[in-house]
């Protein structure tokens, strides 16, 4: 009966782990966009609504490319150019989500993206520098080489 306990135990902290590193996940990727959103939106942005925008624009991007591509497969057969069609598709989608979620123009939000992606990039890079010197060895955040 303990073991059983000591089991389910095991597995609520392992969930409570899961739930509360997609969390801190979540807030620390909604940074670079609320940066971005304010850069781009001269100030208008706010913090929650970044990540209202982080939370929704994945799942409409997903969405859009996999319906995008299961329609274009059941109509034009299997070809690469469908999945580059999709990938479009669904890219257009995301930047939809910064237009509505920050009440923008559609080239100021793909600004917003544009400004995001750079952004996260170089706070990656400064937290993986950090990281690296504190404890060497440490992976790389972002797919880009340190320095």
């Amino acid at each position: 009966m303990l073991e059983q306990f000591l089991l389910q135990a095991e597995l609520a902290i392992a969930a409570l782990v899961v739930i509360v590193g997609l969390l801190m996940m979540w807030i620390i990727v909604s940074v670079p966009v609320w940066i971005a959103a304010k850069i781009v939106t001269l100030g208008r942005a706010k913090f929650t609504r970044a990540m209202l925008v982080t939370a929704v624009g994945p799942f409409i991007y997903a969405l859009v490319f996999f319906l995008s591509n299961a329609a274009l497969t059941a109509t034009l057969g299997q070809q690469f150019l469908i999945a580059a069609i999709s990938f479009i598709l669904a890219f257009i989608a995301w930047i939809g989500v910064f237009k509505v979620g920050f009440r923008t123009g559609w080239i100021r939000a793909l600004g917003i993206a544009f400004v995001a992606t750079i952004v996260f990039v170089i706070i990656g890079a400064i937290v993986t520098a950090g990281l690296q010197a504190v404890a060497p060895g440490t992976p790389a955040i972002t797919p880009f080489p340190s320095f």
